[in-house]
């Protein structure tokens, strides 16, 4: 089941998700009822968080109507089949509590920038944060490139898991029964990232130059919807590819994290609590642009795919005066 949120008309809304169509669970549950007989209770407002699994108050019916959708294809008329490119997609998660991510995740890509990766039991996963309001970017929406550090713009596709219960102390094995399901993340980095170029070195400037290259407004594009974590769903086995302008860039798997999802929520968990809506990002796979010398620049269009989730599709403008965040 694949659910995102949008607006169409004005008004924000929520709908099944498909590669070319957005069916509004509004209008689909009232083909379903005037073709059942059978009503349901589902929320008004855009909150997805409500029809997930494992706690939304209306996961059950949102997942029974979503069978009838698949299994009645005729049933959901043009008028309640809405093109993709007649809503406005936005972020799946509005603004949750914490927006954390990985960095250095994947063996190859921490060998690409010269590093060497440790093994899983020698190590343990490197986390960071990013402001959500300010970076958090709707699909189709531009990434900004700064005015402030213009040259060096990068891109990193990323698995993100959504929490979907609170979790504290969680085991690794029971890991995966507090996540609510799965989107794309597309990290951008600022990697040469430089403030007052006129300063006194300190020891602990690269890393802070690294961790505030991360912050730049709209640089965590979000979409296009949420994959539920419903049985059978393994989060492990994702095939992931990222084109700029059409030309594959990023071409890997999940199945190479050093770090598993389940095994993510349980150091996470270890000594913070997670709360639904926090977004993970889990790190991203080799084949970033710093290892070619290759950067985004205005007019470049970015396509992260991961499969089975979908496409989040992002353009690259220059820098505006004001960057609102998604809505």
């Amino acid at each position: 089941m694949h659910l995102c949120r949008f607006r169409h008309q004005g008004r924000s809304a929520v709908g099944f998700y498909e590669t070319h169509h957005v069916v509004p669970i509004a209008a689909a549950a009232n083909v379903f009822s005037s073709e059942t007989g059978q009503s349901l209770d589902l929320p008004q407002g855009d909150d997805l968080l409500d029809l997930l699994p494992p706690d939304g108050a209306a996961y059950q019916q949102t997942a029974r109507l979503a069978a009838w959708v698949a299994a009645n294809p005729t049933g959901i008329d043009s008028t309640s089949r809405l093109p993709v490119e007649s809503v406005e997609l936005l972020v799946p998660i509005l603004r949750p509590n914490k927006l954390l991510l990985l960095a250095g995740n994947y063996a190859q890509h921490i060998e690409e920038g010269g590093g060497m990766a440790a093994e899983r039991s020698e190590t343990f996963p490197y986390v960071f944060m990013k402001p959500p309001s300010t970076t958090l970017t709707d699909p189709g929406k531009p990434i900004r490139i700064p005015t402030v550090s213009p040259h060096h713009i990068d891109w990193e596709l990323e698995l993100a898991v959504v929490i979907g219960r609170r979790a504290k102390h969680v085991a690794e094995s029971d890991a995966l029964n507090y996540v609510a399901g799965y989107t794309i993340v597309n990290d951008i980095s600022d990697r040469r990232f430089r403030p007052n170029a006129n300063r006194k070195q300190r020891d602990r400037d690269r890393f802070f130059d690294w961790l505030h290259g991360k912050w730049h407004d709209s640089f965590c594009p979000c979409g296009p919807c949420v994959l539920a974590a419903e049985p059978g769903i393994d989060p492990q086995s994702f095939p992931l590819q990222l084109r700029v302008n059409k030309v594959v860039k990023q071409d890997s798997t999940t199945a190479l994290q050093i770090f598993p999802v389940a095994a993510v929520i349980e150091f996470l968990s270890s000594f913070v609590t997670l709360e639904p809506g926090d977004l993970i990002a889990t790190g991203t796979p080799a084949g970033v642009g710093d290892a070619r010398g290759e950067y985004l620049k205005s007019g470049d269009r970015i396509e992260a795919t991961i499969e089975p989730i979908g496409t989040l599709v992002s353009v690259v403008e220059s820098d505006a005066l004001e960057h609102s965040g998604p809505t």
